[in-house]
């Protein structure tokens, strides 16, 4: 207020002193002294109005207020910015919880998630395309044009890594099958943020022990606990608007079966690092089945070879539709067709230490509605009923009867058995070797990118 003060006078008086002649030197000297005195009282300091040769410096009371101003206004920018930076520090990326809990997409705020492995395409005979593909700028573009589909998949599959590390940790012997299953399934619908037929699970939590290799999960009512000697492969899938993570594990804990699990990982691999853009399906089959048999397991004294299970196998997937139309078989033989780009593929691998062939077995549990069913008319309002649901909550994803039981379905029985008869929908019963065996899986979703080859769904367990 002084400073401001004192310019308005200056202002007033045409910037000259109030004194306007002075009789002598001596005088003049004490009248200064004096006048220097009572400015100083004035502003409260001698740093804001310096007296000279009987005129007032304007400037130097402009610049000391500016200084001043200057001086608060840093200050208060100082301030404002350690705020903003323990704002930030507080308010930064949250972690997950321990189980987790909170959902993929509040983990990621840019809504950016993460890349699955990058890996180069497989080059024969010193043909430098499938290298030149990486630094090509029309396969770059090409490869922006799908970056939505790559984030939604990719979205999947950070659900699908989150979920099946916390079951690795937490599964335990004398657990029962449909506990290990709920509590799986619950998990990964809140991380993919369970929405529809936008966000959910892709297909029923496969839990099959020992000689079953797939395609077992448990219906209600089912007593199966696990033991400390079985071998159990999960295999469960995310989905986002379609876009399908199927990707599988085999969990044992006792070590004697550590190279059956060992063969089968280092097989899926294998079958990973074989595909890619024009490769032909067959020889990806005769790479799997060479590294998959140089394998042999010894189990209580007795020695066995890994076979890998020339039936099964892993296969394309599109939109909504897990089974897409292409195999990727698991031994030599088998079509000449070629994998081609932008397809996503399941590379899933079977050893079994028995005939390395299965059989249906045991009770259904795993259904699927037809994706090319045509139109059947029902006569049964039950068979209409039943089918309305499994549209609205499954579309052409694959479903069981605990979800059925969950999506409020009663006294379904016959109904699920008409519209099967009627090709509308399709059942899946477990797939068994011979009984005394064990069988391992691992599996991944793989996309052919214009630009390189990513294993979306690998995570640092496998």
């Amino acid at each position: 207020m002084a400073a401001l003060k004192t310019e308005n006078e200056i202002e007033k008086n045409g910037g000259k002193d109030d004194v306007e002649e002075i009789p002598n030197e001596i005088d003049a000297k004490e009248s200064e002294k004096k006048k220097k005195k009572k400015k100083k009282k004035k502003t409260g300091g001698d740093n804001e109005v310096a007296l000279g040769s009987g005129d007032i410096q304007q400037n130097d009371v402009v610049d000391n207020n500016e200084r001043a101003e200057i001086t608060a206004e840093s200050e208060e920018s100082g301030e404002k910015k350690k705020k903003k930076r323990n704002k930030k520090k507080g308010n930064g990326k949250p972690k997950q919880t321990d189980p987790p809990s909170i959902p993929i997409v509040d983990l990621f705020p840019d809504q950016i998630f993460p890349e699955g492995q990058i890996m180069e395409y497989p080059v024969k005979n010193d043909d430098r395309t499938a290298k030149d593909r990486f630094s090509s700028e029309e396969k770059r573009a090409r490869d922006r044009m799908n970056n939505d589909d790559y984030n939604e998949v990719r979205l999947a599959a950070e659900a699908h890594r989150q979920t099946r590390q916390h079951i690795q940790k937490w599964i335990k012997p004398g657990m029962t099958m449909i506990q290990i299953c709920e509590e799986l399934e619950n998990t990964a619908r809140k991380l993919i943020s369970e929405n529809g037929l936008k966000a959910g699970l892709a297909f029923p939590t496969g839990c099959s022990r020992n000689h079953c290799a797939a395609h077992y999960t448990p219906n209600a009512g089912d007593p199966t606990v696990l033991e400390y000697d079985d071998v159990v492969k999960i295999d469960f899938g995310t989905h986002i608007n379609g876009r399908i993570i199927d990707c599988a594990f085999t969990h044992t804990f006792n070590p004697k079966y550590d190279k059956l699990v060992e063969a089968v990982r280092d097989a899926t691999n294998t079958g990973i690092k074989a595909a890619g853009i024009d490769v032909q399906l067959c020889e990806i089959g005769a790479a799997i089945q060479e590294v998959m048999e140089s394998y042999e397991v010894e189990l209580d004294g007795k020695t066995y070879p890994v076979k890998s299970i020339r039936n099964l196998n892993g296969h394309s997937i599109s939109q909504y539709r897990i089974h897409a139309g292409k195999t990727v078989p698991i031994v030599k033989g088998g079509e000449a067709t070629v994998m081609e780009e932008n397809e996503y593929y399941a590379i899933e691998t079977f050893g079994s230490t028995g005939r390395g062939v299965v059989h249906d077995d045991m009770e259904c549990s795993h259904y699927m509605k037809n994706f090319e069913a045509p139109y059947v008319p029902l006569r049964l309002q039950s068979s209409k009923s039943l089918l309305n649901i499994i549209n609205k909550n499954f579309g052409t994803l694959a479903f069981c009867k605990r979800w059925l039981d969950r999506a409020g379905a009663t006294k379904y029985q016959m109904a699920l058995k008409d519209l099967c008869d009627k090709g509308v929908v399709d059942a899946y019963p477990p797939l068994c070797d011979i009984k005394g065996c064990y069988t391992a899986q691992f599996e991944h979703t793989i996309i052919l990118r214009p630009t390189c080859k990513e294993v979306v769904s690998r995570g640092d367990d496998y």
